[in-house]
């Protein structure tokens, strides 16, 4: 039987029926007959006439072979009624043959020209076990207790000895072609970069990819590979990367930028590259998304999904945020964890990686940041994968100084592309010089290049050094203020929203962001007004900078106050806002601002109310700062809150240990307060809160929050 790697592999590609691996059980001989013919008829009109570019000898014998079996099938259907059992059986097991003979010479018809070249030998291999298959069958095949015509029985022996003395056959030719592609990749490997005229025969006369669009084709093909890989197939996901790396360069080497020029002139390419960007399509997807895909926790789509012990699947980063609160269950079922061990659930990641894939969304798990590095198998490129990609990088630098129009928002996106992955890729296309040559793209008015610039300066500011170049970059900064101020596209402006953020993980850039005219107010603005991906961004941006404590007037002037104020009832971003304000409140004057918004209060206590547990969390422990910072007046006004005494004893059986630390502090707060009301007399004593100091009080601030200071930067 024919190992199941190509056949897995298509199905994960194009999802056939079930029936393509069962064999038919409720027919009758006669049906069974008829389905046989059609699926044989199928096969020899798709494939009979077809020009198969590799595996040409070996896709030819095995259609010849079906047209012997269409042959005796149309036969049997237009002279016999009754099949005896033995016959049945091995018309059944042919229905099987013939469905993976289908397969196989549509992977071989379909799929991309260096796939195929790739696995020449694999493919080979299953050409062989099908016809290891077919003399199997023949063998038992009752063929003297059938009565067939002369010529049909003379066709079906002829069969019967070619299929037991055939060899596995690997077209030379086709080898060849296969060790040349490997041996420029061993080139790069080495250091060198393959000789151009080599590759232009190469490309052009041997594998006939003769313009820019059939070469995107074969790394798109490449690329889809590198998702699908389960281990089992080869070459190994690092030889891939290399492949795709090498096959990029040699498609701007050959074929320059003129292609893509077109399709840009004719505007069929916006489409294309806005579907890597966050878009509003991820807000709205929350319908659609199958409800296996989110975390029973955070309700987030899973970029880790982990399985415990009781059978659950959740996000990495949540269960072990629950098993950390010393929880000892399962969330969802309540039964006790017999340990706490996370096993992946590979399965399911692929399928949610496939989902995110097939329609556009931007997900995590495409994803790979340095700060959070995934298992994924791109996060560890290969030497030649890193030479080819340092090539193509020059190649496309050159473009942003010397092309045209067209071709440096091409040669943006590319940077783009390859900023995505690996810190080493960062590093060198920042220090070939791409930052500068990004920065004046910022002010373009084309808007695709705009997008394409500032989501460059994004993924090349997820390494930690290039945050330095950015900055000091003259006039670099205020250009990503402008794009999130006056962006052409709403992702553009998210995206600069997403490079402050990145930019201000440094504590000494936050001062000096938040001092760029316009920058909080048009955080702000967009937490009011953008869809839910870029509020996201802009509260992100906003905690990192209020960490900075010379910040918080900046933030009080420029109207984020409100912004967040108004955020505590958004869903998404209440949980971050309310941890901003918590930071904003340490000061007296953030104190004063926030109490002054009407809200802020009442949004404070309906998030203890019915927010998440990190919510709850974060909501307490701005309300415990606020009665800190502002004096007696606001301990009076929080204390007269409307149910704040229940929402307080909820969370001290209830929350979190830190959220049942900051409600037992804010209650003892409001026992210490003379104007206090006597309804929170009592409300603590004889608890034993959890604290890491002996007298139970708080040893730092940064304890009072729940932050998302695991937030990493996602590259585009």
């Amino acid at each position: 039987m024919a190992s199941g790697a190509i056949y897995s592999s298509l199905r994960r590609r194009r999802s056939p029926s079930l029936e393509a691996f069962l064999a038919p059980v409720d027919l009758t001989d006669v049906a069974l007959v008829q389905t046989l013919v059609s699926v044989a008829s199928e096969l020899v009109s798709c494939f009979s006439g077809r020009s198969f570019f590799f595996q040409r000898k070996n896709s030819r014998a095995l259609i010849r072979n079906v047209e012997v079996f269409l042959l005796l099938l149309e036969y049997l259907r237009d002279n016999r009624t009754n099949i005896p059992m033995t016959e049945l059986v091995c018309l059944k097991e042919l229905y099987l043959l013939l469905y993976r003979s289908k397969i196989l010479l549509d992977y071989c018809a379909q799929s991309s020209k260096l796939w195929l070249l790739l696995q020449n030998h694999s493919v080979s291999g299953h050409f062989h076990d099908l016809n290891k298959e077919i003399s199997t069958l023949l063998d038992v095949f009752p063929i003297k207790d059938v009565q067939l015509s002369e010529d049909i029985r003379e066709q079906i022996e002829l069969l019967q000895k070619q299929s037991r003395r055939a060899k596995l056959f690997i077209d030379k030719k086709d080898d060849e072609l296969r060790i040349e592609f490997l041996s420029y990749l061993e080139e790069f490997e080495n250091g060198r970069v393959p000789d151009s005229a080599r590759l232009r025969s190469f490309f052009l006369k041997k594998l006939q990819i003769i313009d820019a669009r059939s070469c995107r084709a074969e790394i798109e093909s490449l690329e889809e590979q590198i998702i699908n890989h389960e281990g089992d197939v080869e070459p190994t996901i690092s030889v891939l990367n290399g492949l795709v790396a090498l096959t990029r360069y040699s498609r701007f080497l050959l074929f320059g930028f003129e292609e893509d020029e077109l399709e840009l002139e004719n505007g069929s390419q916006l489409k294309k590259l806005k579907k890597g960007f966050i878009t509003q399509e991820i807000a709205e997807t929350f319908v659609t998304v199958p409800k296996d895909f989110y975390c029973p926790i955070s309700l987030d789509l899973m970029s880790d999904p982990v399985i415990i012990s009781t059978g659950q699947t959740y996000d990495r980063s949540s269960i072990s945020r629950w098993l950390e609160e010393g929880h000892c269950t399962c969330p969802k079922t309540g039964q006790m964890l017999a340990h706490t061990k996370l096993v992946p659930n590979r399965a399911l990641k692929n399928l949610i990686m496939k989902f995110s894939t097939a329609h556009g969304i931007s997900h995590d798990l495409l994803e790979m940041v340095d700060v959070a590095p995934d298992t994924f198998p791109m996060a560890s490129p290969s030497k030649a994968a890193l030479e080819a990609n340092r090539a193509t990088a020059l190649l496309l630098i050159q473009q942003l100084e010397n092309g045209s129009q067209a071709a440096e928002t091409i040669a943006a996106r590319e940077i783009r592309l390859l900023a995505k992955t690996g810190k080493e890729n960062r590093a060198f296309i920042a220090e070939a010089g791409a930052i500068r040559r990004l920065c004046k793209l910022l002010s373009s008015p084309n808007a695709v290049a705009q997008e394409n610039s500032v989501t460059a300066l994004l993924n090349l500011s997820i390494y930690e050094k290039n945050k330095s170049r950015i900055i000091n970059e003259e006039g670099c900064l205020e250009s990503v203020v402008d794009v999130l101020r006056l962006g052409h596209t709403t992702e553009a402006r998210e995206n600069a929203a997403a490079t402050l953020f990145s930019l201000s993980a440094v504590h000494e850039y936050k001062k000096i962001i938040a001092d760029k005219a316009g920058a909080i107010e048009a955080l702000a603005q967009l937490l009011q007004e953008g869809n839910l991906r870029g509020k996201k961004d802009a509260v992100t941006a906003l905690f990192n900078l209020s960490t900075h404590t010379d910040n918080c007037i900046r933030m009080i002037e420029a109207g984020a106050i409100t912004a967040l104020v108004g955020s505590l009832r958004t869903e998404g971003v209440a949980e971050e806002a309310a941890s901003v304000l918590a930071l904003i409140v340490r000061q007296q004057i953030g104190a004063k601002a926030v109490v002054e918004e009407k809200e802020a209060v009442a949004g404070l206590i309906g998030m203890m109310r019915s927010g998440t547990a990190r919510g709850k969390e974060n909501a307490v422990a701005a309300l415990l700062q606020l009665c800190r910072s502002g004096g007696a007046a606001v301990i009076e006004r929080v204390g007269r809150a409307p149910a704040l005494a229940g929402l307080l004893q909820t969370l001290l059986f209830t929350g979190t240990k830190r959220a049942r630390r900051k409600a037992a502090s804010l209650a003892r707060v409001f026992q210490r307060c003379e104007h206090a009301p006597l309804h929170y007399d009592g409300l603590g004593v004889g608890y034993v809160y959890p604290s890491n100091s002996a007298t139970g009080r708080d040893t730092t601030f940064a304890r009072d929050v729940s932050v998302p200071m695991s937030i990493s930067v996602p590259a585009l």
